[in-house]
């Protein structure tokens, strides 16, 4: 008599957080320091009903045809595919994407481009938009923020390089930027100046809470104001501290840290792993992926309003 042995179960997939609202900003897909694999995979471990991607998503002022992962454009595919089950998905425009601006008011299905945002919560109004308006270089010297830019991003490579050589070794990881940050006083004074303007135009706009990006600086703090207490949001990036914003009604927003999160942190490295099916979907060619994206989003008719 012949014994048949059962094949293995397959593992079921993690059970996925239900969230309110997720706050990301300040991605800078397109660029050396992203962590899209990072982030892909924390958008895969929750299910939220608004997702408000806050500025900085897509760097267009460092954008090369030379550097666009796959693991970028996974990360693009799987924010089409949510907004095409119903996650209703609100780009707020920064300066990094300003070029988006132009198109601020656009609607495509669940998905929609604006520059600010407010939603009506149960623990008070929260506004929601870049920051990069109180930034006075941005404001009066754009080829100086520019040039910055390309500055900061050489420092998160270089500091991408050391971490690399310091996991080799068994040490623990560094920031370097963070590090020059926290020892500038004048770097120190304008993120405090950045916090307490915003909050008080939230105050005087009548807002419970105002969430930024820009500043890479994640945070929830309440500030006083001539008007009233304001609680300060800031969803950091992912590029260094790889943090994000969540709320749910029972608890009100709280900062997520992808780093303090063992169940995501403590797996392999995802570019070691082989795409599933929804990732490998996203290393087609670009005619496909864009019949791929528009398909997701649910535009099928040549003739539809993208203001609707």
């Amino acid at each position: 008599m012949s014994r048949t042995t059962a094949a293995p179960l397959a593992a079921k997939p993690a059970k996925r957080r239900r969230v309110e609202v997720c706050v990301v900003s300040d991605v800078h897909l397109g660029t050396y320091g992203c962590h899209a694999p990072e982030l892909l995979r924390y958008l895969k471990s929750i299910r939220p009903r608004v997702l408000v991607l806050n500025g900085d998503i897509v760097d267009i002022w460092q954008f090369s045809k030379n550097y666009w992962p796959p693991a970028h454009m996974r990360v693009v595919r799987y924010l089409a595919r949510l907004a095409g089950k119903g996650t209703r998905i609100h780009y707020l425009t920064g300066n990094h994407d300003e070029l988006l601006r132009k198109f601020a008011g656009t609607r495509l299905g669940a998905f929609s481009i604006d520059n600010k945002l407010v939603l009506d919560l149960p623990h008070g109004k929260t506004w929601l938009f870049h920051g990069d308006v109180f930034d006075v270089t941005m404001r009066h010297s754009r080829w100086l923020a520019r040039l910055g830019g390309h500055g900061y991003d050489l420092l998160i490579l270089l500091n991408r390089l050391v971490n690399w050589g310091l996991q080799r070794l068994g040490r623990p990881r560094v920031a370097l930027s963070k590090a020059v940050k926290d020892r500038v006083k004048s770097a120190v004074s304008l993120v405090s100046d950045f916090e307490q303007t915003a909050a008080a135009i939230a105050a005087d706009q009548g807002y419970r809470y105002v969430a930024c990006g820009h500043i890479h600086c994640p945070e929830i703090k309440p500030l006083a104001t001539a008007r009233g207490e304001v609680t300060y949001l800031n969803s950091g990036d992912w590029v260094e501290n790889l943090t994000a914003l969540e709320y749910t009604a029972e608890q009100g927003w709280q900062l997520y840290r992808f780093q303090h999160d063992p169940g995501l942190a403590q797996q392999p490295a995802a570019e070691n792993q082989p795409p599933d099916e929804t990732d490998a979907a996203a290393d087609a060619p670009a005619a496909a992926l864009l019949e791929g994206l528009l398909a997701e989003l649910k535009v099928l008719r040549p003739d539809v309003d993208l203001r609707q």
